[in-house]
């Protein structure tokens, strides 16, 4: 897509740091931190949401959702605990529409989130 900073960072059209990249995801800091931890973990297919990852293609999830498993583990928050949030389309405060999950750790999380 043209136009989705998060593709243009998957490209490397846009300088990003990744902590991870395999050939099908990359992971990275989000520039806008809401936790002391906050990585964001991006397919590299685009896809808008989840409403829009095909039946086919649904072992993305799980595989992001594992990368998100290990890197918390690496940074250190594994034990204390984790926050893997998705957000789909606008209403749910999803700002890039390229689906993407945010990994938040290092303080204690409230409840309800929001």
């Amino acid at each position: 897509m043209e136009n989705c900073i998060f593709c243009k960072i998957i490209q490397k059209e846009i300088p990003t740091s990744f902590i991870y990249e395999d050939d099908r995801m990359v992971a990275f800091k989000d520039i806008n931190p809401q936790a002391p931890i906050h990585i964001l973990l991006i397919p590299k297919e685009h896809y808008a949401s989840l409403n829009d990852v095909p039946e086919d293609k649904k072992d993305i999830l799980s595989h992001l959702l594992l990368k998100a498993r290990q890197i918390a583990l690496e940074q250190g928050i594994s034990e204390r605990g984790y926050r893997i949030v998705l957000n789909t389309a606008r209403d749910s405060g999803q700002e890039v529409l390229h689906i993407h999950f945010h990994l938040l750790g290092g303080r204690r999380m409230n409840w309800p989130p929001g």
